[in-house]
């Protein structure tokens, strides 16, 4: 299948202002892509692309003070089967996991695994190993906290996140991301496009989705927490530690966000994308 993904946002800057934006599509889907998803900024300004420590390509611009418009509108290709899951896939010892994926063990910035071991091993230190004790982190997870969009905040932290039992789709991540490396299961953010692609139609704004993926079997998986279903057509976006990793967007100076849209269509279907709104 092919699918149709992009984004539109627009600040307002009181000044000149550095961005890192890390937006495009993961280097990983490079060869899956109909139609580039190239960033496009109005007022037109010089853009340079690194890839971050993880991997990630990010670009980095200076807005120009005033309104500032992101806008990119992507085609992909998908093999349009849902994620796959491997009951089979074992849990690595310890010293038998590959140095780089060593980092996934390691506390984080919103994945406080010294204040989630106990409470880590208490939950599921008898789950059988491997993908079983993931799934059983997830369904625990996905219980746990309350989705709305009004109890997120920028600052939530994975212990919070159990303590209040509420929050976004990146709450439900960084909780299950800890208690996975309290575990000693290597787990690591993501950022993707995630549409409603197999699943009813969510009557509520698109946004980018924040999910897992765990070391199990010599190979990364996919987990989604805050959704707990093989999902199709995935997007991935980003990786790293946590959210701090990952940030869609990173300004270094005084902004407001003025629009903010996010569409992941299957191309063909009857899933309306309006034209982009002029600067």
């Amino acid at each position: 299948m092919l699918i149709r993904f992009g984004y539109e946002i627009i600040y307002q800057c009181p000044q000149p202002t550095p961005m890192i934006l890390n937006l495009h599509a993961h280097y990983s889907r490079a060869s899956d892509l109909a139609r580039p998803d190239h960033l496009c900024i109005d007022p037109p300004v010089p853009i340079t692309m690194y890839r971050d420590s993880f991997g990630n390509w990010c670009s980095r611009i200076k807005a120009p003070a005033g309104r500032v418009r992101l806008f990119a509108d992507g085609l992909i290709r998908d093999h349009g089967m849902p994620e796959p899951v491997l009951l089979d896939a074992v849990q690595h010892p310890v010293e038998s996991l590959p140095e780089e994926t060593l980092i996934y063990l390691l506390g984080s910035r919103y994945c406080e695994t010294d204040l989630l071991t106990d409470i880590a091993w208490s939950l599921f230190g008898q789950t059988p190993l491997g993908w079983r004790r993931v799934q059983a982190v997830c369904d625990f997870v996905n219980r746990h906290i309350r989705f709305g969009y009004e109890f997120a905040r920028p600052t939530k932290t994975a212990f919070e996140a159990y303590i209040e039992g509420r929050g976004v789709c990146r709450d439900y991540a960084h909780l299950a991301i800890a208690f996975c490396r309290c575990l000693n299961i290597p787990a690591r953010y993501c950022t993707a496009y995630l549409g409603d692609i197999g699943v009813p139609k969510v009557d509520a704004p698109m946004d980018f989705a924040g999910s897992m993926e765990v070391f199990l079997g010599g190979a990364w998986h996919a987990f989604d927490p805050r959704n707990n279903q093989p999902r199709i057509g995935r997007i991935l976006i980003a990786r790293g530690r946590d959210a701090a990793d990952v940030a869609i967007t990173t300004t270094y100076g005084p902004h407001t966000l003025e629009l903010f849209r996010v569409w992941t269509d299957e191309e063909g279907s009857s899933a309306p994308i309006s034209a982009p709104a002029p600067i």
